[in-house]
């Protein structure tokens, strides 16, 4: 069935302006068509419902998220040149409640003078708080706007749910090598908006160094492709060695990424891959991650997922912490890298991590009995005649250093377990002493 076979023809792109030869290479290489976007073909191919939303003009509202360079300004241009619809597009970096509430009273005239929609660009859309995204609602409701965002950040925590309910989430991915590559082939070739016109040469190995310099960004790649044509003629690996050796990874310490490679480093320790292990770790250190971060997290992980398995495992992870401290960084990298490493390769348990979870739970939902009277101690005569430490028993008065019939959990409690040991490394030994200590018991 032809869910647009009562649609109006696809529309065409109007005719291209003449390019602006003072502007970057990257603008100026812009795709302009749903054709020119490369990379992006899951979301854009011919047939796929976004283009078929965007070539029939019935497009709804749509947030775009992805890296940067990726295309999400760039769909949002190739739309506004074949909409119908009014097209207003603004930065929210550079826009307020003022602009936002203008825009709104226009897009509410506009339907009712002509019954047009207008379709509404906002780029960095996360970067308005939840009052500026809570303004578009009511216009968004009522059909007198589209909505198209586009943000860097995951939308689950940047775009309020009111507003996230009513759109379409589209993800676009890094561009491939194959695609940046082609991307930058094409601007050496065309000699009208790209560098055609001075007959330059590029080796492959020079167009793949580009590509992965950029790790998925055309506008940098191509950036980068205009810095290399400036020093010549030819271009080679070498010329892109030199260029490349700052280069910048994608990373921001309180975005989405930063929780992602922290959580890559956490669970490939978890499953003792050392290589993995020091390779997010390196990711995080090269992007400029606060290393006392990463040692909190790597201290955290020697409690919760070694645990007692390997108990100089907290003291590698601290003594790592003091290292760095101590001496900063580049220095402290290897003791961060030396403490993933033992974390890896350690044996694993998360038996301390529950037992204290099932105890914080038992403590915070059941009731909180009193202090048994033989645990409490007794430092006033008062305190002694209430009974106060009656019936304690010194352990190290105990023939195994252990009272084993004498109670330490409140009544509601007697005989709960909270902690199991594993059978792995050090809490098999742990295991089999709380074992033959029970057997003791009454």
């Amino acid at each position: 069935m032809d869910l647009f076979a009562d649609d109006p023809p696809p529309l065409r792109p109007p005719a291209e302006p003449a390019p602006d030869s003072s502007a970057p290479l990257a603008e100026r290489m812009r795709p302009r068509t749903l054709d020119d976007i490369v990379g992006q073909e899951k979301l854009l191919a011919p047939g796929r419902p976004l283009r078929e939303a965007i070539e029939r003009d019935r497009l709804r509202s749509i947030i775009l998220w992805g890296p940067p360079g990726t295309g999400k300004t760039t769909l949002a241009r190739v739309i506004a040149n074949v909409t119908r619809a009014h097209f207003i597009a603004f930065s929210a970096v550079l826009s307020g409640i003022k602009e936002i509430r203008e825009v709104m009273a226009e897009a509410e005239q506009t339907r009712r003078r002509s019954g047009s929609r207008t379709i509404l660009f906002i780029d960095e859309i996360h970067r308005f708080n939840k009052a500026q995204q809570d303004a578009f609602l009511p216009r968004v409701e009522s059909g007198d706007i589209v909505l198209i965002g586009a943000t860097t950040e995951n939308p689950s925590f940047e775009v309020n749910s009111a507003l996230l309910s009513r759109s379409k989430v589209h993800v676009l991915k890094p561009l491939s090598l194959d695609a940046m590559i082609a991307i930058l082939r094409r601007a050496l070739a065309d000699p009208e908006r790209g560098l055609g016109a001075q007959q330059l040469t590029a080796t492959d190995e020079a167009l793949a160094g580009i590509a992965r310099y950029a790790n998925g960004d055309a506008r940098t790649a191509l950036n980068m492709l205009e810095m290399a044509a400036a020093q010549g003629r030819t271009i080679d690996a070498a010329l892109v060695a030199d260029l490349a050796q700052n280069r910048a990874l994608l990373y921001d310490k309180t975005g989405e990424e930063h929780y992602n490679l922290i959580s890559a480093l956490h669970k490939s320790m978890r499953n003792s891959d050392p290589d993995a292990s020091v390779y997010w770790l390196a990711r995080m250190v090269e992007s400029g991650e606060d290393p006392l971060y990463i040692a909190r997290r790597l201290v955290r992980f020697a409690s919760e997922d070694v645990g007692n398995a390997d108990p100089q495992a907290l003291t590698v992870a601290i003594a790592a912490k003091d290292a760095v401290h101590f001496m900063g960084m580049p220095e402290g990298n290897t003791a961060l890298a030396q403490c993933a490493i033992y974390l890896a390769t350690a044996p694993k348990s998360n038996a301390v991590y529950v037992a204290y979870n099932e105890a914080a739970e038992a403590a915070a939902q059941e009731i909180a009995e009193p202090v048994p009277l033989h645990l409490r101690n007794a430092p006033t005569r008062l305190m002694k005649s209430l009974d106060y430490g009656k019936d304690y028993r010194y352990a190290h008065n105990e023939a195994d250093g252990v009272a084993a019939d004498m109670e330490c959990l409140p009544p509601a409690h007697k005989g709960r377990t909270f902690y199991r040991p594993t059978e792995r490394g050090k809490e098999r030994e742990i295991k089999e002493r709380l074992a033959s200590l029970r057997r003791k018991e009454p």
